[in-house]
């Protein structure tokens, strides 16, 4: 699907629970960049994300968000996954009963609005799964039932490859993984990159951050976008050990 489409926030607030949590977010992705957001707890990282995907806990009370030429807030959520918005979650669910297998194959049938034959079906599963060295079995198990930490992010890797979003928000999806699983997330994220799908990655890393190579980097904080800019931020970071600079800046008046 990876045609690419461009990301457009603007002002965009948002409660939940009668709680005020953002505060006039505004963000352009272009089609086919990588963006990564960074920010301390609270600051309003993974509400962005379940805003974008339509989470009815939250409710947009100001704003406007574009995605690839449609108002994306008048959108349900399965109009938005269908769309090509792909949202990837720090803890996925488990689903009894629904294999590895049939959650991929009606996930891109509905995403292609067509029919997949078994055999494409399987001969698209197959080569992902080799891709990040699954083994066939995994595909015959119960969603997440029993996965472990790492096995839960490969399988949501393996819809990323299956899918082909046209954005990809990944909410802390490198969460609690080692340093061989959190390069395997990198890689995904570099190679359907290639292919011109965009990402918002949310993440504590900063190993994480250098191997994505992203063209931007963002730090949220009180709800907005404080600081844009480069790979230098996360350097920045790295050496001062906490975003308490970040407020000092945005109160001299000293940001990008």
């Amino acid at each position: 699907m990876a045609d690419g489409a461009e990301l457009v926030i603007r002002d965009l607030r948002a409660t939940v629970a009668g709680k005020e949590i953002l505060k006039g977010v505004n963000l352009t992705l272009g089609a086919g960049e990588r963006h990564v957001l960074l920010g301390a707890n609270g600051s309003g990282k993974s509400t962005l994300a379940y805003v974008l995907m339509g989470h009815p806990n939250y409710t947009v009370t100001g704003g406007s968000v574009e995605f690839a030429g449609q108002d994306l807030l008048a959108l349900e959520p399965d109009e938005r996954a269908r769309l090509g918005l792909f949202l990837a979650f720090q803890y996925p669910k488990e689903i009894t009963g629904v294999t590895v297998s049939n959650f991929l194959r009606t996930a891109v049938e509905a995403t292609r609005g067509e029919k997949v034959s078994l055999r494409e079906f399987s001969k698209l599963l197959t080569g992902h799964m080799a891709t990040l060295e699954m083994q066939p079995e995994f595909a015959r198990r119960y969603l997440n039932e029993g996965f472990s930490g790492g096995e839960r992010k490969r399988n949501e890797m393996l819809q990323l490859l299956a899918l082909q979003p046209k954005l990809a928000i990944l909410d802390e999806t490198d969460s609690g993984l080692d340093v061989q699983m959190r390069q395997l997330v990198a890689n995904v994220v570099r190679e359907l990159a290639s292919s011109n799908t965009g990402f918002l990655v949310v993440t504590h890393y900063e190993d994480v951050v250098r191997q994505m190579q992203p063209q931007h980097v963002h730090i949220m904080l009180d709800g907005r976008i404080a600081m844009s800019g480069g790979l230098e931020l996360v350097e920045r970071l790295g050496a001062e050990k906490s975003f308490d600079w970040v407020r000092e800046e945005v109160s001299h008046g000293a940001v990008n």
